[in-house]
């Protein structure tokens, strides 16, 4: 994808833009690291490459999921409130079975999903505020299906800077030098496009 969105006609085709475009974000950040550089976290916290990839597909499903079902609330989870306190987090942990191309495809895949919900959906819907965590107001009943796409725009694009934080901790790499090295830009004297550090054999 382009480093900018294109130009788009209306407000349901802006949501959809500016969403793909931040899930984007997160295949130009993990643009040519290995499977053990997606699991390092080398910043002071505990974030990593491939646990963000995982932790934003989880939160797209999750709001898709809400936006979908609006004006009713989503199916229960089938875990007790329990399983999911213990499993809170989870979704920012790459397994052992977890690979990029895996959590890439996911994400992908989800796109694909959330496409077809904002291309049908009543914008105006009224979507029903969780009460499961204590971030969620308890002053308001129902946010409508556009403040959510809304939302799930901020939400990749929050998780999309720390990537973009963190990719540069690993190897020093910014966005626009990899989007470049992804999309084939010409190298100017303001912008060289990512290349590996050369390897040195013994």
């Amino acid at each position: 994808m382009a480093a900018n969105v294109p130009p788009v006609a209306d407000e349901r085709e802006s949501l959809i833009a500016y969403l793909d475009q931040q899930r984007d974000a997160f295949v130009s950040v993990s643009h040519g690291l290995t499977e053990e550089q997606i699991r390092i976290a080398p910043t002071a916290g505990t974030l990593s490459i491939g646990g963000l990839v995982k932790h934003v597909t989880t939160c797209e499903r999750g709001w898709t999921e809400r936006m979908a079902a609006a004006p009713d609330a989503p199916a229960p989870p089938d875990r007790s409130v329990e399983e999911q306190a213990t499993a809170w987090g989870d979704d920012f942990r790459v397994t052992g079975g977890d690979t990029l191309e895996s959590l890439l495809a996911a994400l992908a895949s989800q796109g694909d999903v959330t496409r077809d919900v904002l291309r049908c959906a009543d914008l105006g819907a009224a979507v029903p505020v969780p009460r499961d965590a204590p971030w969620f107001p308890k002053d308001v009943d129902a946010w409508s299906v556009r403040w959510v796409a809304m939302h799930l725009v901020e939400e990749l694009a929050r998780h999309a800077g720390h990537a973009d934080i963190i990719r540069e901790s690993i190897d020093g790499a910014t966005m626009y030098e990899l989007v470049a090295a992804r999309e084939g830009w010409p190298e100017t004297p303001w912008l060289k496009p990512w290349r590996p550090a050369a390897t040195t054999s013994a």
